[in-house]
């Protein structure tokens, strides 16, 4: 009798799929195969830790296929995602492991994802660190992310940014343009200029060019993140993040 291991793909196939056995045409007839198809159900039924086999051998299988999936988007985008001139970049400039992360200030986990991202920073001074505006939950998610994006052309620094990202994601109340107005004022921006700038080619070119990259990569929610070769959807906490980006830096979760 073949190993439960050979035997597992097609018993689950079979089991969940009602698939045939495979043959040729020719080789049995439906009452044969009805029969054959009669012991491998109450072989499973039997023996359930083949079907258990089979599920995970499929999972990893899965897995396998996403991973090389989103390696190769990554690849081919890896130049706007990491070095785009339209993107806001803190923390170590020349880091050894970039994290991107694509947000919506609307978006409540982006609120809690902020802190891991802030603990990130502190904690680890070769990461380099990327915000992307993806503003997908409402009309004024897009225009907070047209001031955000103004902000960020009055501020190659950064650090006003920094300021004006922490005031409008972490306050209360949802976010548009006047309460992203008033953050940037708070953060000692200049607003006139930010009017000015928010009907520039420059917004319209940054948020369209992040929207391409979130559909190159799968992503249709925030937090999104990209570590290394590594795509993650949600918010999946500090430590979750931190495996990440060990992964990214030496191949395991802790380097």
């Amino acid at each position: 009798m073949p190993s439960l291991r050979l035997l597992a793909p097609a018993l689950f196939a079979l089991a969940m799929f009602g698939a045939a056995v495979p043959a040729s045409a020719d080789s049995f007839s439906d009452a044969q195969r009805t029969d054959i198809e009669a012991i491998i159900k109450n072989y499973l039924v039997s023996h359930p830790e083949v079907l258990e086999e089979a599920m995970a051998e499929l999972s990893k299988r899965q897995a396998a296929a996403e991973t090389q999936k989103h390696e190769a988007s990554i690849a081919q985008n890896a130049d706007a995602i990491f070095n785009s001139p339209r993107q806001v970049v803190l923390g170590n400039k020349d880091g050894d492991v970039t994290f991107v992360e694509f947000f919506d200030y609307n978006c409540g986990y982006c609120k809690r994802a902020m802190d891991d991202m802030l603990t990130l920073m502190k904690s680890d001074p070769k990461l380099k660190v990327v915000l992307k505006e993806f503003p997908v939950l409402s009309q004024g998610s897009v225009e907070a992310a047209q001031v955000a994006v103004a902000v960020r052309m009055q501020d190659p620094s950064g650090k006003k940014y920094l300021d004006f990202h922490q005031r409008l994601l972490g306050g209360r109340g949802a976010a548009d343009k006047a309460r992203a107005i008033q953050a940037a004022k708070e953060a000692g921006l200049d607003t006139a200029r930010i009017e000015k700038d928010i009907a520039s080619p420059e917004v319209r070119a940054t948020i369209e060019e992040n929207f391409k990259l979130a559909e190159a990569m799968g992503m249709n929610g925030t937090p999104s993140y990209v570590i290394g070769k590594q795509i993650v959807i949600g918010a999946v906490g500090v430590e979750g993040l931190r495996e990440k980006i060990g992964i990214a830096r030496c191949g395991k979760a802790t380097c």
